[in-house]
C-alpha cells in the first residue's frame, strides 16, 4: 500500500494566510497598552471606565465566538475568516476617527467580534489541514502571527507617540491595512477538506486533498472524517454537553479560563500602568511595551520548535508553575518599589515562560481535543469561556491595583498559577503524533 506523503510546503503556506487573522489578533490586543496613557486624557477615564474600555474588546469576542461556530459549521471556515477579516477593517477605521468614549468602545466591541471570530477559526481551520506530526507547530504559527502583530503594533505605537494627543487615533486606523490583506489573502484559500468531508461534499474534498498529498493521504483522511461523522442529523448544543464528549469539553473550557485568569494579559494591556507605579516615565512605559514584543516573539518561536517534540503537557506543566513562582517575586518588586530594572526583568522574564506554553500550547489542545462532530461548536464554547475570564481579568485589574496596590493582584495570579498546575497535571493527557480521529478516543469516558 501507498505510503501517504504530504505537501509540506503548500500546507504551511495556506496555515500563514489563515493565521493572518492572528496578526488581526495581535494588533487589537496591544495596540490599547500603547493607546491608554493618551485614552486616560482624551476621555477622561477613571478605573471602572478604564477596565471596560479594555475589556470592550473580550465582550465582542464573546459574541464572535458564539457567531463563528454557528458559521462555520454551516458555512465553512473559509466563510467565517472572511467575515472576521471585514469586520476589522470596519472597526478599525472606526475607532480612529471615534469622535466620543461611547463611539470609541461601541467601535472596540465591533473589533472583539472580529477577534473572536479568528482567535476560534484560525487555529481549527490550521488544525484541520495539517499533518498529526506538524500539527502542533503549524497550529502555533497562528500563535506566532499573534505576537508579530503585537511586537509590531507596539513598535508603531512608540514611533507615533510622539505625534501628540492625537497619537491614538493613528496607532487603531493602521489596523485598517493588514485587515485589507487578510481579506485578499483568504481568497487563495481551499475550504477545509474535514469541513467538506462532513458536509458530504465528497468530490470537492478529495481535490483539495490532492494538494495536500498523494492518494494514500486523500484515502486516509476520507476514511477517517467519514467513520467519525457517522451521524448526519444536524448538531445541538445538547450533544456538546453529552457524557462521552463531556471531559473533552471540560478540559478544554478550564484550559482556556486558565490560560486568561493565570493573569499575563494584565502585563500585556497594563504595562503602562505597572511601570507608571515605579515611577516610569511615558517613554520607558511605551518602550517597556516594544521589549515585551521582542521576548514574546523569541519564546514563541521556542515553543513552536519544542510542541511536537517535548510535548503538550510538559510544556504547560512547566508554564504553570513557572508563572507563579515569578509572578510571587515580580508582586515583591513592585511592593518595595525596587529597581525598575529588576522589575522590567521579572516581566520579561514572566512573558517568555507564558510565550513557550500556555500561550500557544492552550490553542493548539483546544483545537484537537474536541470531535470532528462537534469540533466548531464545542471550540466556540471554550472560546467564549476564554473570553469572558479574558473581560474579568482586565475589567477588575485597574479597580484591584487602586484598591491593593498595583503588585497586589499577581500574589492572587501566583495561586491561580498553582491550582492550574494541579489541574494539567491531573487531567491533560499528551496529544502529540496523534490524528484528530485518534484522539477523539482519548478524552472520552
Amino acid at each position: 500500500m501507498e505510503n501517504a506523503t504530504y505537501n509540506n510546503k503548500y500546507i504551511l503556506a495556506i496555515s500563514f494566510i489563515s493565521a493572518l487573522g492572528g496578526y488581526l489578533f495581535g494588533f487589537d490586543f496591544a495596540v490599547i497598552s500603547g493607546a491608554l496613557p493618551f485614552l486616560r486624557i482624551v476621555f477622561e477615564l477613571d478605573a471602572w471606565w478604564e477596565g471596560f474600555l479594555t475589556g470592550s474588546l473580550a465582550l465582542g469576542c464573546i459574541v464572535g465566538c458564539l457567531v463563528a461556530g454557528k458559521l462555520s459549521d454551516s458555512y465553512g471556515r473559509k466563510f467565517g475568516l472572511f467575515g472576521a477579516a471585514l469586520i476589522f477593517a470596519i472597526s478599525s477605521f472606526g475607532m480612529a476617527i471615534a469622535p466620543q468614549l461611547e463611539t470609541f468602545v461601541v467601535m472596540r466591541f465591533l473589533s472583539g467580534i472580529g477577534v473572536g471570530m479568528a482567535s476560534m477559526l484560525s487555529p481549527i481551520y490550521i488544525a484541520e489541514i495539517s499533518p498529526p506530526q506538524v500539527r502542533g507547530r503549524n497550529v502555533a504559527i497562528n500563535q506566532l502571527t499573534i505576537v508579530i502583530g503585537i511586537l509590531i503594533t507596539n513598535l508603531v505605537n512608540y514611533k507615533l507617540s510622539s505625534l501628540g494627543e492625537d497619537s491614538w487615533r493613528w496607532m487603531f486606523g493602521l489596523g485598517v491595512v493588514p485587515s485589507l490583506l487578510f481579506l485578499i489573502g483568504i481568497v487563495w484559500l481551499p475550504e477545509s477538506p474535514r469541513w467538506l468531508i462532513a458536509k458530504g461534499r465528497l468530490k470537492e474534498a478529495r481535490a483539495v486533498l490532492l494538494r495536500f498529498g498523494n492518494s494514500a493521504v486523500v484515502e486516509k483522511t476520507v476514511d477517517e472524517v467519514a467513520n467519525s461523522n457517522k451521524e448526519t442529523s444536524p448538531i445541538s448544543f445538547k450533544e456538546v454537553l453529552h457524557k462521552s464528549v463531556r471531559p473533552a469539553v471540560v478540559i478544554g473550557v478550564t484550559l482556556a479560563i486558565f490560560q486568561q485568569f493565570c493573569g499575563i494579559n494584565v502585563v500585556f494591556n497594563y504595562t503602562s500602568t505597572i511601570f507608571k507605579s515605579i515611577g516610569a516615565s511615558l517613554d520607558q512605559q511605551l518602550f517597556e511595551t516594544v521589549s515585551i514584543g521582542i521576548v514574546n516573539l523569541l519564546f514563541t518561536l521556542v515553543a513552536m520548535w519544542q510542541v511536537d517534540k517535548l510535548g503538550r503537557r510538559p510544556l504547560m506543566l512547566i508554564g504553570s508553575l513557572g508563572l507563579a513562582i515569578t509572578y510571587v517575586v515580580l508582586a515583591f518588586l513592585l511592593q518595595n518599589q525596587i529597581s525598575s530594572a529588576l522589575v522590567s526583568i521579572f516581566v520579561l522574564l514572566s512573558i517568555s515562560v507564558y510565550a513557550t506554553s500556555l500561550a500557544p500550547v492552550t490553542w493548539v489542545l483546544i483545537s484537537e481535543i474536541f470531535p470532528n462532530r462537534v469540533r466548531g461548536m464545542a471550540t466556540s464554547l471554550a472560546m467564549v469561556a476564554l473570553w469572558s475570564a479574558y473581560f474579568i481579568l482586565v475589567f477588575t485589574f485597574p479597580i484591584l491595583a487602586e484598591k491593593l496596590g498595583t503588585y497586589g493582584p499577581f500574589y492572587l495570579y501566583a495561586g491561580i498559577c498553582v491550582l492550574g498546575f494541579v489541574f494539567v497535571l491531573r487531567k491533560v493527557k499528551e496529544t502529540k503524533g496523534q490524528t484528530l480521529e485518534e484522539l477523539e478516543g482519548n478524552f472520552r469516558h
